[in-house]
């Protein structure tokens, strides 16, 4: 008898994601399979499984257990997080109008920059927390309403479900990337959006070990037509980087619970801290967007926190021990980093300005470490200020 998964859990459809699916040999974990291309019966009838470009088994497997966690129609699997925001963009037209977060990630700005003269793209970055101003960005038609939420560093949230509104009111098509959350805090389609973008590279897979990205949808039509692209651009994500992102999918939403909570206990204790000037988490009650984020988000906040210290925040980074100085996020490992000067550096500084990116400004990304070691190793870096 086969299960309704509608009627399961999150934590059972996540923990469940490519078990008993090996009807070759029975393995409770699905096998990787590496093939390049698949045994045709007939020349003019392909069988479930083609070519791998197109399509593999497990691949197939995490696109389904993903869609299945965003509520999604369907998903595509791509070999980044900025290669599934890229394959989002083959879906507009030239010339199209694409109105973007102002603050959103560094690496998506300089994607829409350099696709905008290339493709005749008409670029327009507003604040997506101003519902005003949106739909003034909005008001001359778009094809596409890009946001983020919360938004990389400064974890500006946007209501998702207002401004979904509007762009569908303009005409547009609605994506949001979940990257910072998963779906196991907030998923997008349920709220509105059209498309939910995610890099599994950060706390979907949760392990540091495989760089990849998912672009979930809401209807099969456009689901159709992403996947002729993936198909088309050979961008796909390989078997072995499946294989990681779905045994850590298992365990997302004990990691997202975990990591949720031990960033609120140390944004609380940051904000108390006298070496501590401002500090950006949507869990704090004083944060302008705790109420919202507390309804869309679950009553979680995510592992990502960013602060601005006083005196020389170089000194600060020296101080730490268990925080390790790199890129990503949502990893079991706690890390910290500096978006100015690397995962926002493609910006111009204007725009680092305009989106409240600092020099000076720390974004933590907590793990899974004891909250007090953690606490410990920050209190620590603070005293050499």
């Amino acid at each position: 008898m086969s299960r309704d998964r509608t009627r399961e859990g999150l934590a059972t459809r996540a923990a469940r994601a490519g078990i008993n699916a090996d009807p070759g040999h029975g393995g409770i974990v699905a096998p990787i399979n590496v093939a390049a291309t698949y045994v045709r019966e007939d020349p003019g009838v392909p069988g479930r499984f083609d070519y791998a470009r197109t399509d593999a088994p497990t691949r197939a497997l995490l696109a389904e257990a993903v869609a299945g966690l965003e509520g999604g129609a369907g998903a595509c699997l791509t070999a980044s997080g900025m290669a599934a925001i890229d394959l989002v963009l083959n879906l507009l037209p030239p010339g199209a109008r694409v109105v973007a977060a102002h603050d959103c990630y560094g690496g998506t700005q300089r994607l829409f920059n350099a696709r905008g003269p290339q493709r005749g793209f008409e670029i327009v970055y507003a604040d997506a927390t101003d519902l005003a101003a949106l739909e003034t960005a909005l008001a001359p038609g778009a094809a596409l309403l890009f946001l983020e939420t919360p938004s990389n560093p400064r974890l500006r949230i946007t209501d998702i479900e207002a401004a979904s509104a509007l762009g569908h009111a303009a005409g547009a098509l609605v994506a949001v990337d979940n990257t910072v959350l998963s779906p196991a805090i907030q998923r997008p389609l349920e709220l509105g959006a059209d498309i939910s973008v995610s890099s599994l590279t950060k706390i979907i897979n949760g392990h540091s070990d495989m760089v990849g990205g998912v672009v979930c949808v809401r209807e099969a039509a456009l689901q159709e037509n992403l996947a002729w692209w993936l198909n088309a651009s050979g961008t796909g994500l390989g078997p072995f980087d499946a294989f990681l992102a779905t045994r850590g999918l298992r365990t997302l939403p004990l990691r997202a619970k975990a990591q949720s909570e031990a960033a609120l206990e140390l944004a609380g204790r940051l904000a108390r801290h006298a070496g501590v000037i401002r500090i950006d988490y949507p869990g704090l009650a004083d944060h302008p967007g705790h109420g919202l984020a507390a309804r869309q988000q679950a009553g979680l906040f995510g592992p990502l926190l960013s602060l601005e210290v006083k005196g020389d925040p170089r000194a600060f980074l020296e101080g730490l021990e268990l925080f390790t100085l790199a890129q990503s996020l949502g990893g079991a490992e706690s890390l910290v980093s500096v978006p100015a000067l690397m995962t926002h550096a493609a910006m111009t500084p204007e725009a680092r300005a305009h989106a409240g990116i600092s020099d000076s400004l720390v974004r933590l990304s907590v793990g899974l470490e004891d909250v007090d070691d953690l606490w410990r190793d920050l209190e620590t870096a603070l005293t050499r200020l």
